[in-house]
């Protein structure tokens, strides 16, 4: 095996720890920008895809000021991005709870009983990927 010199990787870490500048094909710089990098999901929860016939789910959700989503869990992975608001999300079996403001990115919890709540006046504007087993839901309601 190579040794890698410190000079090499301290560039590699400058590389994919900051903002990159890259080309794209009509030579117009595109700035790319890191927001986030996860390996546990908001109770701590290591993640696990599916493990075959993956598909991946895209919505955009808008919640009004005030509302109380439903306590549900998901049963594979679900990332948000919170476009705009304030989004408190309480486990409901731990009471542990987070609030996630306009930039924040979640990574839901899996099989475990929460809560979302808007705690803002604006509404909340997420963009959701779920990652689940081909033709399959993401969100199940607490009966």
């Amino acid at each position: 095996m190579r040794n890698i010199t410190t000079p090499a990787l301290l560039l590699a870490v400058a590389f994919f720890t900051t903002s990159a500048n890259v080309l794209d094909s009509s030579n117009t710089p595109v700035v790319v920008t890191p927001l986030a990098s996860k390996t546990t999901t908001a109770s701590g929860q290591p993640i696990t895809l599916p493990q075959k016939n993956v598909e991946v789910q895209v919505s955009s959700y808008q919640i009004a000021p005030g509302a109380i989503l439903p306590v549900h869990k998901h049963p594979f992975p679900r990332y948000a991005y919170v476009e705009q608001g304030t989004l408190k999300v309480t486990n409901v079996e731990t009471s542990a709870a987070n609030t996630y403001k306009t930039g924040d990115f979640i990574v839901e919890m899996i099989g475990q009983w929460h809560q979302a709540t808007n705690t803002g006046t604006d509404p909340v504007k997420l963009l959701v990927i779920d990652q689940v087993k081909q033709g399959a839901k993401n969100t199940i309601l607490q009966n």
